[in-house]
This record gives structure tokens, C-alpha cells and sequence, in this order.
């Protein structure tokens, strides 16, 4: 009987190119244009900077480039580097798969001269095992959206790192790794995946930049996984097969293998997902939909609004909304990101400007506004999990207008799907501080024909300086 790593093991040493439907090489276009577009962004934070700091101090061999730098440099670091950058504003979609799987793919394709449909494949294979492992063992949603008692995140729980595991695989189907090799790589792959410390990070203020887990580390560690298989190193052959193997040792509350395997390669869960037009956490997303509608529809300023209130799933990873100081509380505080929809500030790395944190008449408006939890957003969760209920109500000069939405924009189905040319958008509008308008051109017209591409080396020429 063929177990989990056998049919993973299938998946990704099988899947070519010209079998794979066409709308699921255009999903893998969309999100490294989008992934690619939210690393620029990093450029402006302190977490990007410290990332491309450090790949300046290693240095090396002169294998894969960080993408919007000059920097060339070994493989596992460019992974490093990107990963943080790209992790860096919240401005990745969500759940948060791209940053784990896009920066090793593009670091290995690069060294080793792979072709636009290696590097298409390669995302697929990584995102959809990516999705699939953490849909079957991801409660995080089920506990904060959970009828009776307060709602509470599980006492451990990792949030992303997980994702490594189909980034390693990916990584070793570029490599041309043999069936022994790979479940080699993804058994190390787990054992050097990162801790599941989501509930410190939660409960820790002020709020840390590594942010629930380390990128970086988590992509580093993918592809050196890879070539520690690729010169004999063994790992954990059946880890995702073993009674004491990852789910538990990576602390997971749920564990249900079927989710992996079933229909892989003939149903596709990695497009399930929200691409964000806001950075910051997808528990705001919908929320701040309300608002910025409202505030479209009848032009509010700052100075009539008497109080703003949010009702969505209860949100934990920030206790203290009011207490922003640094960019990472800025993600997750809707008091402040509310603050920047009324005030009209251009949605990207203007939201996290320091100075705009700063500012006293930010840092005072945002005392009009608070966010509860709503038991309706968790029945709505119940019923359709791609479901992000919010309300929010506010009194402008007497009168109390609101606003409801069911998902927030964005999401992949119809009616909030975010349009190719939004996608675009945003990239041009991420990009524009980093690239010449003629590389921006240039890198949206590779990455969408991306499959035309011979050499993944000569999309990096647009992507750099």
C-alpha cells in the first residue's frame, strides 16, 4: 500500500509542465509576480535590511542573485535574503506559502540554469504539497473561530514553517534528485524546520521581527536539505509516515494525512488563497474593506469621524491594538491601519513608514477606533472556511454608517478575485522604488510568459540593478 511520502514522492518527480491545467500554470505566474512585487517592499524594513545586511557580510560564491540588489551569492543565502525580504511587510498573500517556496525555487533555478517551466513546475509542486501539509494539520482558524469559552490559539502551534517541506521538494525536483535523494531531503527538511513557537510570539510584547517563524532560516534550510541529499546525506525517509514523526514532533493539535494525498494531482488547493491589497494581517483584511468603502462612498475626513468600531474572528496575535511603535506592530494593529485608510496613505511601504507611526495625529486618531470579536464571523468560518466576515460601524457627525462584507477582496473566487491587471498594479506600484520603469515593464512581461523563458538567469536581469 503506498504511503504519504510515496504518493508526494510521486507527485513531484511526475508532474510535467504540459499536463498541468492551463489556469494552474497561470495561478503560479500570478503569485510570483505578486511575491516578487511584495519583496521589494522588504527593502524599506528593518527586518529586510538586517536579511541583506547579513548576505553582504557571507558573501561566496557568485550562484543566485537577491533579487531588487547587486548582490550575487551562494544559493542557500540568496534563499536567505529573499525569503526575508519578501516576509518583511505582510505583504505576501496568504496563507503565507510563497515566501518558504518561491525563494528557494528561484535561487536553485538560477545556479543551476533552469528554464521558466522548470521554475512553474517547480512552484506548483512546492505550493500545493505546501497547502496540503498544512491543511491537514492547521487548527489555528478552528480554534479562534471556536463556539463556547474564549477563543484561544492552541498552546503550540507553528505558523508557516511547515510550508519548508514542499519547498524542499521542490527544490530537489530542479536538482534532478533520484527517489531516494528526495525522501532523503524531505526528511531533513523536517528535522531542520524551525520550531513552532507561534504561541510565545503571540503573547510577547512588544511583537519580535521574526514574526511567528523565520523565513529566511526555514529557506535556507530547504535548500541545504537538498544538497546535503544530493552528495548522500540521509534523513527521515518516513516521516510523514511514522507514529512519532513530523505532526508530532512539530506539536501539530490535528492530524489528518488524507488531506495530502487525496486527489493530489488531479485537484489543486494552492490557489486557494487571498492576495492582499493591505500590508498587514489577513484578520484585518475585510475589515478594512468596510472602511475603505465607506470612506470612498461619502469622503469622510479625519477630523469628523467620531469613533470607528470593527467586529470580525477575534483577534489574538496583538493585544494591545493602541500600542504601535514599530512596523511589525503596525501589521497587526487595526487601530492604526484604520488610521491609514481614513488619512488616505497610498496602501504599501508608506503604511509602515516610521515617521508615519510616529506622527501624533496617527498615533491620536487611533484612539477613536477598536476591533471586537464578532461570534458571527466564527458561524460564517463554519459554514464556507473561505469566509472573513467584518462589520464596522462609525458615527460621523451624528450619524452611525456601516458596512458588512462575508470575504474579504482578494480572496481567489469569484466576485473578489483580484483581476490580472490589479495584480499588475500592485507589482508596478511595489517595484517603482527599487527598478527603472523599463525593467518593471520588461519583469512583468517575463514573469507572465514566464514558460518562453530558456534560462531563469535572464529574468534576474530585470529583477536587479
Amino acid at each position: 500500500m503506498a504511503t504519504v511520502t510515496d504518493k508526494i514522492i510521486d507527485f513531484t518527480m511526475n508532474t510535467q509542465f504540459e499536463n498541468l491545467p492551463t489556469e494552474i500554470i497561470h495561478e503560479a505566474k500570478r503569485s510570483l509576480l505578486d511575491s516578487i512585487g511584495s519583496l521589494f517592499t522588504g527593502y524599506a524594513t528593518e527586518k529586510g535590511k538586517i536579511a541583506l545586511n547579513l548576505a553582504n557580510r557571507f558573501g561566496g560564491a557568485e550562484e543566485s542573485s537577491v533579487i531588487g540588489s547587486v548582490l550575487k551569492i551562494p544559493c542557500t543565502t540568496a534563499a536567505m535574503a529573499n525569503s526575508e525580504l519578501m516576509y518583511a511587510l505582510d505583504f505576501d498573500s496568504v496563507p503565507h506559502i510563497p515566501p518558504f517556496i518561491i525563494p528557494p525555487v528561484l535561487a536553485m533555478a538560477e545556479c543551476n540554469h533552469r528554464s521558466g517551466k522548470d521554475v512553474l513546475v517547480a512552484i506548483v509542486i512546492g505550493q500545493e504539497l505546501a497547502k496540503r501539509i498544512d491543511n491537514s494539520m492547521n487548527s489555528i482558524i478552528q480554534s479562534v473561530s471556536g463556539s463556547g469559552g474564549k477563543p484561544k490559539t492552541p498552546d503550540v502551534f507553528g505558523n508557516s514553517n511547515e510550508h519548508m517541506l514542499g519547498a524542499g521538494l521542490a527544490v530537489g525536483r530542479l536538482m534532478g534528485l533520484d527517489r531516494e535523494r528526495l525522501e532523503n531531503a524531505l526528511g531533513l527538511a523536517g528535522y531542520l524546520c524551525s520550531l513552532p513557537v507561534g504561541r510565545d510570539w503571540e503573547d510577547t510584547m512588544p511583537k519580535s521581527i521574526v514574526k511567528y517563524s523565520p523565513a529566511g532560516w526555514n529557506c535556507q534550510a530547504a535548500v541545504t536539505a537538498c544538497l546535503l541529499a544530493e552528495q548522500g546525506y540521509t534523513g527521515s525517509r518516513t516521516m510523514l509516515d511514522n507514529p512519532y514523526g513530523f505532526h508530532v514532533f512539530y506539536g501539530a493539535a490535528v492530524w489528518n494525512p488524507a488531506l495530502i494525498t487525496d486527489g493530489l494531482g488531479e485537484s489543486w488547493e494552492f490557489p486557494d488563497c487571498q492576495y492582499k491589497l493591505y500590508p498587514c494581517c489577513r484578520f484585518l483584511q475585510s475589515a478594512i474593506d468596510c472602511l475603505m468603502d465607506l470612506v470612498a462612498e461619502h469622503k469622510f475626513i479625519p477630523d469628523e469621524i467620531a469613533w470607528i468600531k470593527a467586529y470580525s474572528l477575534p483577534f489574538l496575535a496583538h493585544p494591545d491594538q493602541l500600542s504601535v511603535t514599530t512596523q511589525i506592530d503596525a501589521q497587526y494593529s487595526f487601530p492604526y491601519a484604520a488610521a491609514m485608510a481614513v488619512h488616505n496613505i497610498k496602501c504599501g511601504v508608506d503604511w509602515q513608514n516610521p515617521n508615519i507611526i510616529r506622527d501624533p495625529e496617527i498615533q491620536s486618531f487611533m484612539k477613536k477606533v477598536s476591533i471586537v470579536g464578532d461570534p458571527k464571523a466564527g458561524e460564517e468560518k463554519k459554514k464556507d472556511p473561505k469566509s472573513w466576515y467584518a462589520r464596522v460601524e462609525m458615527e460621523v457627525e451624528g450619524i452611525i454608517y456601516s458596512k458588512e462584507t462575508y470575504y474579504s477582496k482578494g480572496t481567489n473566487i469569484d466576485k473578489y478575485r483580484l483581476s490580472d491587471d490589479e495584480l499588475i498594479a500592485k507589482f508596478r506600484h511595489n517595484a517603482s522604488p527599487i527598478l527603472t520603469e523599463r525593467k518593471i515593464e520588461n519583469a512583468i512581461k517575463q514573469i507572465m510568459e514566464l514558460e518562453n523563458l530558456d534560462d531563469i538567469a535572464d529574468l534576474m536581469k530585470f529583477l536587479t540593478i
